[in-house]
């Protein structure tokens, strides 16, 4: 984090703001957790690799496929997810809330919905002490297929499509459920990715129903390769696909860019800029790419529902891909092998990304509440005033500003408890400007940029 000092406070007292603003950073709010170490550390690739294993041995998750065996098919893989969550539940003296949630999805919903199916959801919440019916999400698959996306008998081990991020989950939550968090963190298994996100739309409409507040959601699909059919190979690389703006804003908001920005500020974006930065500071061998776009080229992750639905998402995957190992039947064609198989992930780089998870989910549930009703002015005046609401559980509150070119929040100053704040020599029309809160052990909210303009 830059520590940026005005021009007109410069000399001997601008020397004495940088030390006394130097400290102040480091005291007053961005002090180290130890715990998210300890986190990091309590992550296994050993049971990773044990869970995806698991699943992939089920032959077959296809959405459309086998519910009755016990061995085979997308009924026993559900029901051993939830056996697995309630174990996890029975370690910490039942403190997570374990269900199915589901919807029926008619024949003919699309090409890939060829029956009558009930599209099944695994739900494990760990509920907060203080803010229970604020939720942070961490998502993995449960479903998988081959190249005929209609073909639910064949074998389709989805190893990493997305056994990988379905394991993850499986393991933030007997990492996390050791904790205890002010907010509540649910960790879900979606079924219906491959037949056109059914799961994602079925559960986020259940969060709407239930007046749910959805701090945001990891959507982590393929977390598990780290060798690229482009001959690139590397286990420190990933990437974090997150829309500019929130599909659901209205024209007003639209129009008010063009005079105010906030052209790549949504709040699945800020998210983003979230994960990248508690990566950077404690997981620092990692190498985020921060990729402005939905999701890949053209397409769309099980996050996406999510944002349709006005909540904060964004996709966690593996950089470098291999498109021989995804949505292919098992064969071997020219010497190249196809299909999705075990042998194929690197269960060690799957770890470091539910690593990466796990302390993001952890922080954001230690935070207090993200400021609302962010108000910025400073038309024409060489300085930047922004005022907001206050929240219950904020010690203070930080003000982030950056270049408009900059991807990330580089400039910071801790304010303390006050709900509004004048930078002086800091010219709004250089910068964009944002409010996070911050709690007395120094977690921080998600940055919110302004949503309305002082006059």
């Amino acid at each position: 984090m830059k520590v940026f000092i005005s021009p007109f406070e410069g000399g001997t007292r601008g020397m004495f703001l940088l030390i006394l603003t130097f400290f102040g950073l480091s005291l007053g709010y961005s002090q180290t957790e130890t715990r998210l170490y300890d986190i990091i550390s309590e992550v296994s690739s050993q049971r990773i690799e044990k869970d995806i294993t698991t699943l992939a041995n089920f032959g077959t998750r296809h959405t459309l496929s086998d519910t009755v065996s016990n061995t085979r098919g997308i009924g026993a893989a559900r029901r051993w997810i939830k056996k697995e969550f309630e174990a996890i539940s029975k370690d910490c003296n039942d403190c997570l809330e374990v269900f199915f949630q589901k919807d029926l999805v008619k024949a003919g919903e699309n090409n890939r919905i060829t029956k009558d199916v009930w599209v099944v959801n695994v739900v494990a919440v760990q509920k907060g002490t203080k803010y229970p019916n604020r939720y942070i999400i961490m998502s993995g698959d449960i479903d998988s297929r081959i190249s005929d996306p209609n073909n639910y008998t064949d074998d389709a081990p989805g190893a990493n499509d997305n056994a990988s991020g379905m394991a993850g989950t499986l393991e933030a939550a007997r990492v996390l459920s050791n904790y205890t968090f002010e907010n509540s963190i649910i960790y879900l298994g979606l079924s219906g990715e491959e037949q056109g996100l059914f799961g994602g739309k079925g559960f986020a409409e259940y969060a709407k129903q239930n007046g749910m507040e959805i701090i945001g959601i990891f959507n982590n699909d393929m977390i598990g390769n780290t060798t690229g059919v482009d001959g690139v190979e590397s286990n420190r690389d990933f990437r974090i696909f997150s829309e500019p703006v929130p599909p659901t804003e209205t024209d007003r908001e639209r129009n008010a860019r063009r005079f105010y920005g906030g052209e790549v500020d949504g709040i699945s974006r800020q998210l983003a800029r979230y994960v990248y930065t508690t990566t950077k500071t404690y997981m620092p061998e990692m190498n985020p790419m921060m990729i402005y776009r939905l999701d890949r080229f053209g397409r769309g992750g099980h996050h996406r529902p999510f944002n349709d639905a006005g909540f904060a998402g964004i996709r966690i995957m593996e950089a470098h891909e291999n498109y021989t190992q995804q949505h292919q039947d098992i064969r071997t064609e020219n010497g190249i092998e196809y299909g999705d198989k075990l042998k194929f992930v690197n269960f060690e780089y799957a770890k470091k990304l539910t690593a990466i998870n796990a302390i993001n989910l952890a922080c954001l549930a230690w935070a207090p509440p993200a400021p609302k009703n962010v108000a910025i002015g400073g038309i024409v005046v060489p300085s930047a005033k922004l005022k907001w609401d206050k929240v219950d559980g904020a010690k203070g509150y930080i003000i982030y500003w950056r270049d408009t070119t900059s991807p990330t929040w580089d400039y910071s100053r801790y304010v303390g408890d006050v709900s509004e704040f004048t930078l002086e020599g800091i010219v709004i029309d250089n910068f964009f400007f944002g409010v996070a809160s911050v709690s007395k052990d120094g977690h921080e909210s998600v940055v919110v940029f302004p949503n309305s303009i002082l006059k």
